[in-house]
């Protein structure tokens, strides 16, 4: 699947942006090479962009490329502020084979991602780059994340919104996530559904 939408990056500088889509749409990819812009075409200083990374570890299921961070497409973000928390993201659905798996998995990354939202918050940068921020969404509500939005000049965030990654007892847990992004969406003053 390719991303169908020709972002002209200029356009996204001063303003709140979310991507949102299925995987392999692109998404982190896009995310990436607005970085690489700001850095190499605009020449904004590294410091003044924070990047919070929420991806899983590039992992391919079933020929289905799921996750991966930023760094993976542009290495020179790592010169950014990049905020970042012990551990590694678990792809809850992919990982879990219950429930109570599902939820604990959810919890454990909604607790390493509010802990560098928080971060942000208290010392926010003029850009905020998020990856993957329906990771965050699984548990997390919109207060903590619109919070840190509002403190940045410029937004750029990415969030799955899709059906390939799916179980069947999950379906409650995947239907809030899209309604939560769905309600991201409409807050910010740009967006773009990547396919």
């Amino acid at each position: 699947m390719n991303f169908k939408v020709k972002l002209d990056f200029d356009d996204l500088i001063n303003h709140s942006t979310i991507i949102y889509g299925e995987t392999n749409t692109y998404k982190t990819h896009q995310t990436a090479e607005f970085v690489k812009f700001l850095l190499e075409s605009k020449n904004i200083a590294p410091k003044d962009i924070s990047i919070l990374d929420f991806a899983p570890s590039l992992i391919t299921i079933k020929n289905l490329k799921v996750g991966g961070k930023i760094q993976d497409f542009y290495k020179q973000s790592d010169t950014c502020n990049n905020i970042i928390f012990k551990g590694e993201i678990i792809p809850p659905r992919l990982k879990s084979s219950n429930k109570k798996e599902l939820f604990g998995f959810a919890q454990e990354n909604f607790k390493k991602t509010s802990e560098i939202l928080k971060i942000f918050d208290e010392n926010p940068t003029k850009i905020l780059i998020i990856n993957d921020i329906s990771i965050y969404l699984h548990i997390g509500g919109m207060k903590l994340l619109l919070n840190a939005i509002n403190k940045s000049k410029t937004f750029f965030g990415n969030a799955y919104f899709g059906s390939s990654i799916k179980r069947g007892y999950a379906t409650l847990f995947s239907l809030q996530e899209r309604r939560k992004v769905k309600s991201l969406v409409k807050k910010v003053e740009q967006s773009y559904f990547t396919g």
